[in-house]
């Protein structure tokens, strides 16, 4: 294992680490990149068996890691979550918080059941959480939380279907973001935001040539983005590298959010 270090001695919860297809997605890359820099990673999935495959591919590599499989929207547990980390492994780091989905649906068309869905899962599921974990890095006098939001969070979605509730919970997580800073910052609980742009993952593994290509020329620097651009994001975020930040909300987007090809 060809490993810096610069997460040696830490621990890190990653949820929603296990891609649902094929390819690297936010939370794969994120995890294999905690462990070969030293990281042991507690692997988060609804799907035991992802999960272990995530897992043994850490272990190949010298790293380690453990999976904690359950549903981190649901009451209880994240507690479990948390409890697991520390039995296994003695406490918490770092928590990346990358469970995520999403749906179409305008203000008219969204129903209130898909609604409340996205709700609980994006953003009550972030909330519980970084509850679970604030007692245990507050036991080990720090840490470092990292939300994945989207650009949906920070500009209108111009499209036919919508993305009414997508878009409002990512904006949410980005107040979450700023509150949990604000409150925690004073015992060294960093939490910062990666705003995540068009980047191909298993998440839309489904899109052809073209529709990537249209994806890839909206881009200011004109290229593909991975889940590997975000997973180093992340290691500069859970690492002491980043000590001094806290409340900063990210965008690994290719420039989408700063810049912008006005009409001449």
């Amino acid at each position: 294992m060809a490993a810096e270090g610069r997460l040696a001695g830490k621990v890190a919860i990653v949820t929603g680490a296990a891609p649902r297809g094929d390819g690297i997605g936010n939370g794969t890359a994120a995890a294999l990149l905690f462990a070969r820099e030293g990281a042991r990673v507690v692997l988060v999935n609804r799907s035991a068996e992802r999960g272990q495959a995530l897992a043994d591919k850490i272990a190949a590599e010298g790293g380690e890691a453990a999976v904690f499989a359950g549903d981190v929207s649901e009451t209880g547990t994240a507690d479990a979550m948390a409890a697991f980390a520390t039995e296994r492994f003695g406490g918490v780091d770092i928590l990346h918080n990358n469970v995520g989905i999403g749906g179409p649906g305008t203000a008219e068309t969204a129903s209130l059941e898909q609604w409340n869905e996205m709700f609980q899962v994006n953003l009550t599921g972030t909330l519980l959480c970084i509850r679970a974990c604030l007692p245990e890095m507050r036991k080990r006098g720090g840490g470092s939380i990292i939300n994945i939001s989207s650009i949906a969070g920070a500009t209108g979605l111009m499209r036919e279907t919508g993305a009414v509730a997508y878009t409002t919970t990512k904006a949410g997580l980005h107040g979450l973001t700023l509150s949990v800073a604000a409150d925690y910052a004073a015992e060294g609980i960093r939490c910062n935001c990666i705003i995540v742009g068009t980047v191909f993952t298993p998440m839309v593994g489904h899109y052809d040539e073209a529709a990537r290509d249209r994806r890839r020329r909206g881009v200011p620097l004109q290229t593909e983005g991975t889940g590997w651009d975000i997973g180093w994001a992340a290691v500069y975020l859970a690492s002491d590298e980043s000590r001094w930040v806290t409340g900063a909300l990210i965008p690994v987007d290719g420039g989408f959010l700063a810049l912008r090809n006005w009409p001449r």
